[in-house]
């Protein structure tokens, strides 16, 4: 059996973005639950499957090829390979493996084993001391292995281990350590289909880290856009640099979502070359969503009293420290930053509507501190 085929239609199998044909792939969900029912098969069937038909939540037939198929007595495992397509997926080309053994309790039990994370804080998906296998996942565990139960007249109980030889390994490169999932991946997937360069999946990511700070009593969120943001949070400002969170280039999302979630203000912490965009009203700060770094600097520029000279030389400028050099060399660095700091707090309002308090503290990594807005003194109280 051929590892996957989407649907009964090849386009299926593929998205259109920006002119360009990507490839779907499949979460980690549905390899578990193909591992799962493949195991239950030969163990109730007694006969060796190389592959499984799996029906995701989207509606997609997937196939999938099984791996590395063992059977010790009464139990059976095997694996499926993570694809996930087009997608930059830290856990592409992960095995993703389910042992499946008979046991006394009736239903089906499903426990997360080697490389599997455990939930250590409250706030997200599964109860602190679960295995990180979130809910859908273990649905799609759950009716995959009833079905085979079902077809084979089978009613005792099935006990079902997930497990990832990689897991702890790759896990290091995702968000879990982050959100207080140890030990492992998660097994993950609401659709069981990978979308590649999914936003809304970037944007779920980060919904789920907000969660996780709300759960742990957090009022007043403190966010950075990046590692630039991390990195001046943690070198050069008296905050709980573990209580930060990321929005990536999601501020206009990340101001809705705590907005809905009822959260009572946001300090963010960011680069100037990010939060700039902000200062024109630009909520997605990457720059294949807007750029008018050098746009906004130069009007703001001008407004502070800078040459018309100086404004043409900031136009022509590729970088935020290109920039400031030209500000502090017609002194007018500072009035300019807090033209900046102004119209970064009317956006950040506008955006909610003045529902929360927002404010924002910005930086170079050249010069330091550059400036901050109205709110950002509160709210970095507030969070101390």
């Amino acid at each position: 059996m051929e590892g996957i085929s989407l649907g009964l239609q090849a386009e299926d199998e593929y998205v259109e973005k920006k002119d360009k044909r990507l490839r779907r792939g499949y979460t980690t969900g549905s390899c578990a639950a193909a591992a799962a029912k493949g195991a239950a098969q030969m163990l109730l069937g007694g006969e060796r499957v190389e592959g499984v038909e799996l029906l995701t939540p989207k509606g997609i037939l997937l196939r999938l090829a099984l791996e590395e198929i063992r059977q010790e007595g009464d139990t059976v495992s095997c694996g499926v390979v993570k694809d996930g397509g087009d997608d930059p997926d830290t856990t592409h080309g992960l095995l993703i493996c389910a042992q499946v053994s008979r046991c006394s309790q009736p239903g089906v039990h499903i426990e997360g084993g080697m490389g599997v994370g455990r939930v250590t804080v409250p706030g997200l998906d599964q109860p602190i001391g679960a295995a990180a296998i979130n809910h859908v996942p273990r649905q799609m565990i759950q009716s995959a292995v009833t079905d085979v139960c079902r077809a084979y007249g089978y009613t005792g109980g099935i006990q079902v281990l997930v497990t990832v030889p990689e897991g702890a390994k790759a896990a290091e490169k995702t968000f879990n350590p982050r959100l207080g999932i140890q030990g492992g991946i998660s097994i993950l997937g609401t659709s069981g289909i990978v979308e590649p360069m999914s936003e809304r999946a970037l944007v779920k990511s980060i919904e789920v880290e907000m969660n996780v700070r709300i759960a742990q009593g957090m009022r007043v969120l403190l966010v950075t856009p990046g590692n630039y943001g991390e990195a001046f949070l943690r070198e050069h400002m008296p905050l709980p640099f573990e209580k930060n969170m990321k929005c990536s280039n999601y501020i206009g999302e990340t101001i809705d979502m705590a907005v809905e979630k009822g959260v009572s203000g946001i300090l963010f912490v960011g680069h100037i070359g990010k939060l700039i965009k902000v200062a024109g009203g630009i909520m997605n700060t990457h720059s294949h969503s807007a750029d008018c770094r050098c746009e906004l600097m130069a009007a703001n520029a001008l407004r502070a009293g800078i040459s018309r000279e100086g404004a043409l030389a900031i136009l022509e400028t590729k970088t935020t420290d290109e920039a400031l050099d030209i500000l502090d060399g017609e002194h007018v660095l500072e009035e300019t930053m807090r033209l900046i700091a102004d119209k970064i707090q009317f956006y950040l309002e506008h955006r909610s509507y003045s529902r929360i308090r927002l404010g924002a503290v910005f930086f170079s990594s050249v010069r330091g501190y550059l400036g901050e807005t109205a709110n950002a003194r509160q709210l970095i109280e507030e969070i101390t």
